[in-house]
């Protein structure tokens, strides 16, 4: 568990957050004492399997877990020098939306079916940036518009389900960044979506980023789309994140096998081999207590001591300066991705 201090230069601190679901004898712990930062203009990749805590972590930085069922057990989240968790819903609610905004994995669930789009659009602008019903709907124009909707001034009075699933997204996007937030989470951002819209909703979010300044979350399983969007990634397993390091030694240099078997799993035209090698067993069960490294039953290194003592996230041997690894048998760091791959798959 980390016992640093956040980050003074960081726009985001989050430090030793743990999450859990339920009470009483069955307890998951979904998320298991994560540490991070994000500079400013900064896009950090989030990456693992489904059920690993992508997404109930993002969900606690924005402080909309669902409850009862949910608790953040210990941890901060400093976002520009003031605790999240600390404050109260009425301070939570004044942030959302303003200084932080969510693009969520399905934007039918996500939008307000009885509400036109206007006015979900205008909404959020009345209320953080105080703008008159006018002025709202024209600015409401503009932003539709930058998010690529044809016609966007006849589309304003539509419903979500008078748009396709990739005009819907853009309209989430088109929501999120109404108010120039410093940090966007982006949450499965282009799930279901086919992979022209998928490249033309990466590309939005990267322009958010290089024009704007915004810091970026690009929460995915899906490790072809971060690759040509992230600075830096983390790999996250069972609730811990048991790697860190820029895009280009994760993807030349994996170390921990788990990375290893997730960028094994895709396929390798270049040298003739098509097929997939998927990771042998089962994630474990996270309502039940894990002695030692949660993926020793899965690993290819295992050795006696992963099953009885859990590894500390720190430097990996011989690795490049902040390529961190929880493992006490990490891989050598063979290139598993041509050079020039991580480009290819981003496009």
């Amino acid at each position: 568990m980390s016992r640093t201090a956040p980050d003074p230069e960081a726009l985001l601190s989050v430090r030793d957050l743990e999450v859990t679901f339920g009470s009483g004898d069955r307890v998951v712990h979904a998320v298991n004492g994560i540490s991070y930062d994000l500079a400013p203009g900064e896009t950090l990749g989030i990456v693992g399997e489904s059920g690993c805590g992508k997404s109930v972590s993002s969900l606690a930085i924005m402080r909309l877990l669902p409850k009862p069922a949910a608790r953040v057990r210990s941890g901060s989240v400093i976002l520009e020098g003031q605790d999240l968790l600390d404050l109260s819903d009425e301070e939570m609610r004044r942030i959302r939306g303003d200084q932080m905004a969510m693009i969520f994995q399905d934007p039918m669930t996500s939008l307000n079916p009885v509400l036109p789009i206007e006015r979900q659009l205008t909404e959020v602008l009345e209320t953080h940036r105080k703008l008159k019903r006018s002025g709202a709907v024209d600015r409401a124009v503009e932003l539709l518009e930058l998010v690529g909707i044809p016609a966007a001034k006849n589309r304003l009075r539509d419903y979500p389900h008078q748009f396709s699933g990739g005009m819907r997204q853009r309209v989430m996007i088109a929501i999120a960044l109404a108010c120039d937030p410093q940090l966007l989470i982006a949450d499965e951002p282009t799930t279901a979506l086919d992979v022209t819209i998928q490249a033309q909703i990466l590309e939005l979010m990267r322009t958010a980023v290089t024009e704007r300044g915004t810091a970026l979350i690009l929460i995915t399983h899906d490790l072809g789309v971060v690759a040509g969007m992230a600075q830096r990634i983390n790999v996250m397993y069972a609730g811990h994140i048991v790697e860190r390091a820029t895009t280009d030694e994760l993807y030349g240099r994996p170390r921990h096998p788990y990375t290893v078997g997730l960028l094994r799993s895709i396929p390798r035209l270049d040298e003739g081999r098509g097929e997939l090698v998927p990771i042998q067993g089962q994630p474990p069960d996270l309502s039940r207590q894990i002695i030692g490294c949660p993926f020793a039953d899965r690993c290819f290194n295992v050795l006696d001591r992963c099953r009885e003592e859990m590894p500390p996230l720190e430097q990996a041997p011989s690795a490049a300066d902040e390529h961190l690894v929880a493992c006490w048998n990490p891989a050598e760091g063979e290139r598993l991705v041509p050079s020039g791959f991580e480009s290819e798959l981003a496009s």
